[in-house]
């Protein structure tokens, strides 16, 4: 029993990691030359010191220089004597002594780090005995698999806010990133800087996906979103492919596209893609109702597409760690050029977060999806439900007011995209007898529903109703719901006038 026991003991005597003399040296510097803060003020908070003491000191520092005062020993006895707190700090002795510690300026950004890692390693150590606790069931709530989560979760948010690095990018570097996008959309075909979504009207209106956007595709369930994402996801795919191809398959050319599929699964996302592309009725391919020749196609259009980047994860009620941690490994494996998640109120928030309420819950996720897409660099494209107050409008053209959750979402998203279809409303409306007083009434307005079902028939409309870095509009596209299919309306059109 002593041998099992025995090194655990000792792992819970050690001190945890501290640099009480780098914290002393620092302060000295700061207090005899206060320019010595300009290299420690973007990353270093009072809370990183090990002693709170030096914490409080520092903490004094930052605000009189922050306010444009002197910060040095005479000033600040005079406010930690107004303050009554002299004492607690060491009194006029210890400030002294802090000063006789001191280093030069140019050091004073190496000491603030130093103290900054054993901030960062004692967090690690906190993080350690929760999930060491966790495992030997000190949170009954929490089964393995949301202990991972909630440990990765707590990870991902010491690496965010203890992040160290980041700061000013020089502006010709800037201009320099800025050039080579738009050399890349004047060099491919149809001027896209970034990744093609197939349409080539969304394209000419959004310039493709970029990286580090968060857009969101909204809209009523039967409107299309899920057919919509995965046109888009095909034809990003076709596009990475092509890409490769033209680059003799370099490493920065493969990458994939990664579906997060929450309500149906891997199967029946395939059998929609296959449907689309073989144009065979999905419904028919699941009853098995489909002649040899339909199934000969079945079958060669699924060799053709087999080989696209595209990974499909059907987990769900998936949380938003878990996705990140399958995003970040997909980006390390086979690399990463988008990420459809459908949908957005189906995930959960990080495991061992409880959110007051259903919009806080909805304002986690969307910072987090958007936090996602700049860490990663990818465009995130999120489906998401519109609130029922669309079918009590007279006119049911959704709106930024529509999306649930709205304020978190419209704030977060770089992109908000509406998807509707008047035919699908319309056909709704079709008249009935019993509602007319004679036949000839019924029969005008049956003729006048046909005529307006014609002219609205196959018809879609996606509406940008917010974009940050160009202009809102409505693009009309083809949409065939017999095999969930989405396409540019002017190119189905004369596709059929050449058939």
């Amino acid at each position: 029993m002593n041998t099992i026991d025995s090194p655990l003991l000792g792992l819970s005597q050690r001190l945890p990691p501290s640099n009480v003399q780098a914290e002393q040296a620092l302060l000295g510097a700061l207090l005899a030359n206060n320019r010595a803060y300009e290299r420690v003020s973007e990353f270093l908070s009072p809370e990183h010191f090990a002693d709170p003491i030096h914490g409080r000191i520092y903490q004094a520092i930052a605000r009189r220089i922050e306010a444009g005062q002197l910060a040095d020993a005479v000033t600040l006895k005079a406010e930690f004597e107004h303050s009554g707190i002299l004492e607690e700090v060491g009194g006029t002795a210890y400030l002294a002594q802090l000063l006789t510690a001191m280093v030069g300026i140019i050091n004073a950004g190496e000491y603030g780090r130093a103290i900054h890692d054993a901030w960062l390693r004692r967090q690690l150590i906190d993080i350690g005995e929760t999930v060491v606790n966790n495992a030997f069931g000190a949170d009954a709530e929490l089964d393995g698999a949301r202990q991972i989560e909630s440990a990765e979760h707590s990870l991902f948010q010491l690496a965010t806010d203890g992040a160290a690095g980041g700061g000013f990018i020089a502006f010709d570097r800037a201009l320099t990133a800025a050039i080579q996008g738009a050399e890349r959309a004047f060099n491919r075909t149809g001027h896209v800087s970034g990744l093609t979504t197939g349409l080539r009207d969304l394209d000419a209106k959004m310039g493709g996906l970029h990286g580090s956007d968060l857009v969101v595709l909204a809209g009523r369930p039967g409107m299309g979103k899920t057919s919509l994402a995965t046109a888009i996801a095909f034809g990003a795919a076709k596009a990475l492919v092509a890409e490769a191809q033209t680059t003799d398959q370099n490493a920065t050319s493969k990458r994939a596209v990664g579906i997060f599929s929450l309500e149906m699964s891997a199967e029946q996302l395939a059998t929609r893609l296959l449907s689309e592309e073989a144009q065979v009725s999905s419904d028919r391919i699941r009853r098995g109702d489909i002649s040899q020749r339909d199934f000969d196609r079945f079958v060669q259009v699924s060799r053709e597409i087999a080989s696209l980047p595209i990974e499909i994860d059907d987990t769900p009620a998936i949380t938003l760690s878990a996705l990140r941690t399958r995003a970040r490994r997909l980006k390390r494996t086979k690399g990463l050029a988008l990420i459809v998640i459908d949908y957005l109120q189906l995930m959960r928030p990080a495991a061992g977060t409880r959110p007051e309420s259903r919009v806080l819950e909805i304002g986690q996720l969307t910072q987090g999806l958007k936090a996602i897409a700049k860490e990663l660099d990818v465009p995130v494209l999120a489906l998401s439900q519109l609130s029922r107050a669309v079918e009590s409008r007279e006119d049911k053209r959704p709106q930024l007011a529509d999306l649930r959750e709205s304020g978190t979402i419209e704030q977060d998203a770089d992109v908000v995209m509406f998807i509707y279809r008047d035919e699908y409303y319309l056909e709704q409306r079709m008249p009935k007898l019993a509602a007319f007083d004679n036949e000839e009434k019924f029969q005008a307005a049956m003729d006048e529903w046909h005529r307006q079902m014609e002219r609205v028939h196959n018809q879609s409309d996606l509406i940008i109703a917010k974009q940050r870095h160009g202009p809102t509009g409505t693009i009309q596209l083809f949409f065939e719901a017999e095999f969930t299919r989405f396409a540019d309306l002017d190119r189905v059109h004369s596709a059929h006038v050449e058939g």
